[in-house]
C-alpha cells in the first residue's frame, strides 16, 4: 500500500486490512520521486493505493466498495 503518514485515509485503509487479517505492507511516500514511481504504476496521484498481491485496488473508496460487495476477503485469500 502506497502511503503517506498524515493521510486519514490511508490509516483507515490500514485499519480494514489489519481488521481481515491481512495488515499491509506499507510504502511511504517521503519525496518527489517516490510519488512520480506511484502514479507511473497506478495511474493516479492520491494515496492510499492499494495492492492486494499484484492487483491494484484503487483507493480507500475502492476498498471500502470490494468490502461491502463480499469480495475483498476473497482476494485476501487467494
Amino acid at each position: 500500500m502506497y502511503c503517506t503518514d498524515d493521510c486519514p485515509f490511508c490509516r483507515r485503509a490500514e485499519a480494514l486490512l489489519e481488521k481481515r487479517g491481512a495488515p499491509p505492507e506499507k510504502i511511504r511516500l517521503v519525496d518527489a520521486q517516490m510519488w512520480e514511481e506511484m502514479e507511473r504504476i497506478t495511474g493516479r496521484n492520491t494515496v492510499p493505493q492499494i495492492f492486494i498481491g499484484d492487483r491494484h485496488v484503487g483507493g480507500f473508496d475502492d476498498l471500502v466498495e470490494l468490502d461491502m460487495e463480499g469480495d475483498l476477503e476473497g482476494l485476501l485469500g487467494a
